[in-house]
């Protein structure tokens, strides 16, 4: 192993010292498998997921959110969570808030669930819904062992929500943080660059 790989794999046990004890709040009266954010604990991820596997876990950080039809760019903090409970798919749920320049809350902002479903030949569906009205299917596929490109095939609005007509998100890690960016086509306005965050392990 070269030298950077020992440094990276060093980096590695140096973060986990503070989350591989760390996992989702678990009932203790559930009679099927609890979710788990942790995959030292719970059921075995399952095989169908294995390219999906560096995902889970709790992940929370900062990110920038911009666009042309809003006041900005503005700073947002965010938790993700990634988790599983042992079939092949992976449960995905987001929560952000805004903050003010000083990294103050101002206020709970978007939220999203879904999951991530991996199909045998490397595709994988994402399933999104959001608190704004907005339903996303994404289809993608891994773009090396450590990242994941996605695009809309289908969005679904109620009457009530913002014409989104389609989006990308680009998935990675780096260094052991999760980033990602994400472009949105949106009242009016072309693909182009919307949401961008990179996001700490928390848990796992």
């Amino acid at each position: 192993m070269t030298a950077s790989g020992d440094e990276a794999i060093a980096a590695a046990e140096k973060r986990a010292e503070s989350t591989r004890a760390r996992n989702l709040p678990l009932w203790d009266d559930l009679p099927i498998p609890n979710d788990t954010a942790n995959l030292r604990e719970g059921p075995n991820l399952n095989d169908a997921c294995l390219a999906l596997l560096p995902l889970v876990g709790v992940w929370r950080g900062e990110g920038e959110v911009d666009y042309p039809t809003i006041d900005g760019p503005r700073k947002f903090a965010q938790q993700l969570t990634i988790s599983h409970d042992g079939r092949p798919f992976l449960i995905h749920e987001s929560r952000s808030w805004l903050l003010d320049d000083d990294g103050n809350v101002i206020r709970p902002a978007a939220r999203e669930s879904g999951f991530w479903r991996p199909q045998e030949d490397d595709t994988i569906e994402l399933l999104l819904t959001h608190n704004t009205g907005i339903v996303e299917l994404y289809y993608g596929k891994p773009r090396n062992q450590t990242s994941w490109e996605l695009g809309t095939d289908a969005v679904i609005r109620t009457a009530t929500a913002k014409d989104v007509t389609a989006a990308q998100r680009l998935y990675g890690l780096v260094e052991g943080s999760l980033g990602y960016v994400e472009e949105r086509a949106m009242v009016g306005q072309e693909m182009q660059p919307h949401t961008s965050a990179l996001l700490q392990r928390v848990v796992g």
